[in-house]
């Protein structure tokens, strides 16, 4: 079976698309960054479940993104997100603010096909404010007055992610990350990227059965050794904070930016 590159993967999404990605110990494909930042890719709505970190924030920097919604953008240890931090200021870029149940909630919606989830938490913040899509609706079942928030459901047109391994039908290992399941069931089309493809089906072993994310909801499969790097992969290497704290210092300003995806020797360019 014939591989698809990652520019094969990349020319997948399209100008515009709402884009879901992982929070970063789940499994973030860096890279597709490169790849999709090299298609000159514009006006993406970008999703994080439900946090954003350096790959939406390169994303960001590269002018692909017109809208992120998400309920945090951070670089961890290394700090905040640069680009994003920037683009804010600046305003060139939508922020769809968010809490983490409620980004979840949007998915659940999509996932079980119904439009919307409902959630109490938020009442009384000013979140409320500044999301006009966000309803707060009488509860159907209460003869009381009972306000609750009813979440719109997420549904992206493509989700990218980054695994341990996928077998030749194209099972993805997803472990115990149930996220990327909930990126997968919600949206239209989910491409991944793998550290390797193994012979044996997936499915077939009572140990990773489990944890598999059967074929059916994933539309492409590529490997990208290393393809989390610099952030880290569960169950295979840590994050190497070192070069993530050279983007948060480099990417400061955008000749930084620039210089950083453009640096050959950067570990970004070796995945």
């Amino acid at each position: 079976m014939t591989q698809p590159t990652l520019d094969d993967l990349a020319a997948m999404v399209p100008h515009g698309a709402k884009l879901a990605l992982p929070v970063d110990y789940a499994g973030v494909s860096m890279a597709m960054t490169r790849p999709l930042i090299a298609r000159g890719l514009r006006d993406l709505h970008v999703v994080c479940l439900p946090t954003g970190g350096m790959q939406p924030d390169m994303l960001i920097g590269a002018g692909c993104v017109a809208t992120i919604e998400t309920s945090a953008m951070t670089l961890g240890e290394a700090g905040g997100a640069p680009c994003f931090t920037r683009a804010v200021r600046e305003g060139s870029v939508k922020v769809m603010d968010a809490t983490c149940p409620a980004v979840h909630a949007g998915f659940l919606a999509a996932q079980k096909g119904v439009p919307f989830a409902t959630l109490r938490g938020m009442i009384g913040t000013d979140l409320l404010a500044n999301r006009p899509d966000w309803k707060v609706i009488q509860n159907p079942f209460s003869d009381e007055p009972d306000p609750i928030v009813a979440i719109p459901a997420i549904r992206p047109d493509v989700a990218i992610f980054h695994c341990p391994m996928a077998d030749r039908d194209g099972n993805v290992w997803i472990g115990r990350r149930r996220e990327l399941a909930s990126l997968a069931y919600a949206a239209e089309r989910t491409i991944v990227t793998v550290e390797r493809i193994v012979e044996t089906s997936l499915l077939a072993d009572e140990v990773t059965a489990a944890g598999v994310l059967p074929a059916l909801y994933v539309e492409a499969v590529a490997v990208a050794k290393n393809g989390a790097a610099p952030i880290g992969l569960w169950g295979e290497y840590p994050a190497d904070m070192e070069a993530i704290g050279r983007y948060a210092r480099e990417a400061r300003t955008p000749e930084g930016f620039r210089a950083f995806l453009d640096g050959a020797d950067r570990l970004l360019e070796a995945v």
